[in-house]
């Protein structure tokens, strides 16, 4: 193979499976400045900086910390579901750490995420470093959407994570691809976990929901909640989403 195809076949791949930094940089500036709770942060994943959102305990018991972990295209500060969890859970003893996934163009298909997902790890762990180094040791991952599926294959393939449970909210079920597959990655999960879903939440979530359950059957761990009337956004429904996520917590 001539030099030229190699160098070209290399930067391919790299533009195929790296997360669009220039997009990160943008929602970065677009949010820091109108963070009203919390403190921006940067992150040290990998080669890059990543943006993350930390919000301490406003209570003076800690009861641990929770990962927040946003959907497809979005930003840590993200107004549905990630910005009331976020800020909402401090109030009741939960810090809080959002943190930046990686996003594709606004063109992108669901499917081509795919591409990014060895990217995640180094993000979580980020986030797990940070925590340990405020004396955080208990710490849950709460995910949103295509949040879910990235924490679902970050926990099936990291057995060993010092993470001690999962809040999976409006998750999808199978996939073509092995890394976006939730129910593959549920049977490999045996930590503390919730599968929360909206009853109007998004066809892939509802038709799923059985699956979903019967791929955790070996994990005695596994709970499901559903909340009447929510969509997949939880509009007009954060009330219900904070209470029973707080719920959740509090029996862990």
């Amino acid at each position: 193979m001539k030099p030229i195809y190699i160098t070209l076949l290399i930067l391919f791949s790299l533009s195929a499976s790296a997360s669009d930094f220039k997009k990160e940089q943008r929602w970065a500036d677009q949010i820091i400045d109108f963070i009203i709770d919390g403190d921006a942060i940067w992150l040290t994943a990998g080669d890059h900086k990543i943006l993350g959102i930390y919000t301490s305990s406003q209570t003076s018991h800690v009861k641990g910390a929770a990962i927040i972990v946003h959907g497809s295209g979005v930003h840590p500060n993200w107004e549905e579901v990630i910005l009331p969890l976020r800020t909402a859970l401090p109030e009741t003893g939960w810090s809080t750490l959002s943190i930046q996934m990686p996003v594709l163009s606004n063109s992108a298909d669901y499917s081509e995420y795919a591409s990014v997902f060895d990217e995640i790890a180094p993000r979580i762990n980020a986030a797990i470093k940070f925590l340990h180094q405020k004396d955080i040791n208990n710490i849950v991952i709460i995910a949103h959407s295509l949040g879910s599926t990235m924490s679902a294959y970050y926990l099936s393939s990291n057995p060993n994570t010092k993470i001690s449970g999962f809040i999976a909210i409006g998750m999808p079920g199978a996939s073509k691809d092995t890394k976006m597959n939730n129910l593959q990655s549920l049977k490999k999960i045996k930590l503390p976990m919730l599968d929360l879903y909206g009853s109007n939440d998004l066809p892939s979530v509802l038709t799923s929901a059985t699956e979903r359950k019967r791929a955790s059957v070996n994990n005695s761990h596994y709970s499901q909640a559903v909340v009447d009337e929510a969509n997949h956004f939880f509009s007009g429904k954060n009330s219900e989403l904070l209470t029973t996520v707080r719920q959740w917590l509090n029996r862990q």
